[in-house]
């Protein structure tokens, strides 16, 4: 089977490290299959994508396509960039379009908003879509609208945890929905293993030894909590042997969804928290950075569609603190696997940090019951077994027939008739320890 992969971020966000882990997953479980992914920008996840067989095609979007957004924006200035990104739209249809003639995909699978919208404008006629929704569609109004009316060309829709689901299932309860957790990657995400000199790469003083390293690990996206953090570590006793680091950076193109570095610093400087903050930057790879903490904390302010550090913390076996609202509270049971705090409260936020600074044995247990659940829950094989069979319900649908490609783009390899390709292996035979 053929898959093509749409995304539009070649950064590692969230939604970029899943959709790494689901790639992975697939290649461990069907290594015959034949993976694609298109991506809006070149960046880190070309390569790792690369690493795993995966041929990608990078076709950058048109700068007012790349910005439009409507999670940052109010509705005057979305309406006042539409004219120029409609213009680049539709520029970048077409070049799709060729590239899916190129392809010949068995099944289109989109991850990310404007990706969902052109997967579903610009699919071959009887080739299935697969929406993996990461987002709550009902907090995007103008998305949710237009995703409403291409419905009908989307096979079927993945949601990344029940909330995100029912959230779907609300806007278009006529859509199939399928919820799938995301997996981890065990190999990276462990106890031991490399770590990252926080300090050094905050510009930072080594830390006194019997310092608790408290650390947020997000994009720099709002609604994740940098303000809250912050917030939170002004709040704790000046005595307490705790330092704070920001770990991650803006990645994203869409205008006025993201904190700048030099924010965040004002904003530390007058909460007073010289010397006890670091920022480390962007992090091409969280699990050293991850290692290098005694706590991990997601403090996003708003529903966490499936909060993808939560997971990656339990895995490291870290303590876990986390933002108590959407998809993040399916993820663990409170007061065992993590602690929990109300979405903007920094001074509940406070008080966890200060309880699992002050008991390291309690520290250790949540860790070690964390891992434990991580590992039977969000592991590669399961993501995989859910996932084929998905992409072979859409497939055998009769009104989902491939259709035979028109032009060949210089540089893709046009895949030969479908009625030559190789039957795909069942999934059985996917390596048992993988995940």
């Amino acid at each position: 089977m053929r898959i093509l992969y749409l995304n539009p971020c070649g950064q590692m966000g969230g939604a970029e490290t899943s959709l790494r882990e689901l790639l992975a997953s697939i290649r461990a479980a069907q290594p015959e299959w034949d993976l694609w992914l298109v991506l809006a920008e070149d960046g880190p996840l070309a390569g790792k994508a690369r690493e795993l067989g995966v041929k990608v095609v990078v076709e950058p979007f048109p700068p007012a396509l790349a910005k439009l957004g409507d999670a940052g924006l109010n509705p005057f200035g979305v309406m006042r960039s539409l004219p120029k990104a409609i213009a680049g739209t539709m520029r970048y249809r077409r070049r799709l379009a060729r590239i899916y003639r190129a392809v010949l995909p068995d099944v289109i699978h989109t991850n990310g908003l404007k990706m969902h919208l052109l997967g579903c404008w610009t699919r071959p006629r009887g080739t299935p879509v697969v929406w993996h929704i990461h987002d709550y569609l009902s907090r995007r109004p103008l998305m949710s609208r237009l995703l409403g009316r291409s419905r009908k060309d989307c096979a079927a829709a993945i949601a990344n945890s029940e909330s995100v689901a029912s959230d779907l299932k609300a806007l278009m309860p006529d859509l199939k929905v399928a919820k799938i957790y995301n997996a981890v990657d065990f190999d990276r995400f462990a106890p031991t293993g490399k770590t990252l000199d926080l300090d050094a790469c905050s510009g930072l003083p080594p830390a006194p030894p019997d310092t608790v390293k408290v650390g947020l690990v997000a994009t720099f996206a709002r609604w994740k909590g940098h303000r809250v953090f912050l917030e939170a570590l002004s709040q704790l006793p000046s005595g307490l042997a705790i330092r704070g680091y920001v770990i991650g950076g803006p990645i994203y193109q869409t205008s006025g969804s993201q904190y700048s570095l030099s924010e965040l610093r004002q904003l530390a400087d007058r909460l007073g928290l010289a010397g006890k903050i670091g920022f480390t930057g962007f992090v091409d790879d969280t699990a050293p950075a991850m290692r290098s903490l005694d706590i991990v904390v997601h403090a996003s302010t708003q529903p966490e569609p499936f909060g993808m550090v939560i997971v990656e913390g339990m895995a490291c076996e870290r303590a876990v603190i986390a933002s108590r609202a959407g998809g993040a509270c399916e993820l663990f049971v409170e007061g065992r696997e993590a602690l929990a705090h109300s979405p903007g409260n920094a001074t509940a936020l406070a008080q966890q940090i200060m309880r699992l600074a002050g008991d390291g044995k309690l520290r250790s247990q949540m860790g070690k019951a964390g891992r434990a659940t991580a590992r039977q829950l969000y592991h590669g094989q399961r993501l995989a077994l859910e996932l084929l069979e998905l992409y072979r319900t859409v497939s055998r649908s009769d009104a989902m027939m491939a259709c035979e490609p028109l032009v060949t783009e210089p540089g893709l390899v046009a895949p030969p008739p479908s009625h030559l390709r190789r039957e795909p292996e069942r999934v059985g035979q996917a390596d048992p320890t993988h995940g």
